[in-house]
């Protein structure tokens, strides 16, 4: 997947020897998290936050508050789920793109990144979507995709969703059939099923002999 179509250069980066003041103004206009700096020399220094620029006294250089400055960035060549972590990892909806040689290329935005991830099959298909369960040292993802595709499933995608007290959950999207084979097949195997997007006869078959049981013993 090609991201360097998504690199925006609307806004350039602030230098160093402009003032918070400058900043404070082009915070003002935008919805960005961050703004990119560069020095002098035009080399990419990194981003300051809109929440520590509005803290600086605007009469200052940027400069003057160096330390705040955050240097996260990505490559042109980083692929979208790297960018997406990084954006997530800095907590910033702006992204700084550098080549190999470090020069700035201009920005990704955060809504341009997951829009990428919103076309991928595992959104874009058609399919149910499962959760599993099972111990951290317990679960494969080829027994995973075995028991998927051992009843005529697609997995179209799968994911770490949780992870907790030593259990983890995995969240699926299968095309191509129904769940609920697929569901009996994972309790064969000791899954917990948390969540299925379709209706579970299995446990629909288990209530109704238990509502049944439970009439036939208060005759």
């Amino acid at each position: 997947m090609n991201l360097s179509e998504y690199i925006i250069n609307d806004i350039k980066p602030l230098k160093n020897t402009d003032l918070i003041g400058d900043m404070q103004g082009l915070f003002n206009q935008l919805t960005y998290s961050h703004i990119p700096i560069k020095n002098e020399f035009n080399y990419y220094l990194g981003c300051m936050s809109e929440t520590d620029a509005h803290c600086f006294d605007s009469d200052k250089e940027v400069s003057q508050y160096a330390h705040a400055i955050e240097g996260f960035f990505v490559r042109e060549s980083t692929n979208w789920l790297d960018v997406l972590e990084a954006f997530a990892i800095n907590s910033t909806n702006i992204m700084p793109v550098l080549n190999s040689h470090n020069t700035y290329l201009g920005y990704y935005e955060l809504n341009d990144i997951i829009s990428l991830f919103n076309e991928t099959p595992f959104f874009a298909e058609v399919g149910g979507i499962l959760i599993v369960e099972k111990g951290l040292a317990d679960y494969s993802f080829s027994e995973i995709s075995q028991i998927v595709e051992s009843n005529d499933g697609k997995l179209l995608g799968a994911f770490i969703s949780k992870i907790e007290n030593d259990m983890v959950q995995i969240t699926l999207k299968v095309g191509n059939t129904g769940l609920n084979d697929i569901m009996q097949t994972f309790r064969r195997y000791s899954y917990n099923i948390v969540s299925g997007h379709e209706e579970d006869s299995y446990m629909q078959g288990l209530k109704e002999r238990s509502e049944y049981l439970n009439k036939y013993l208060n005759m």
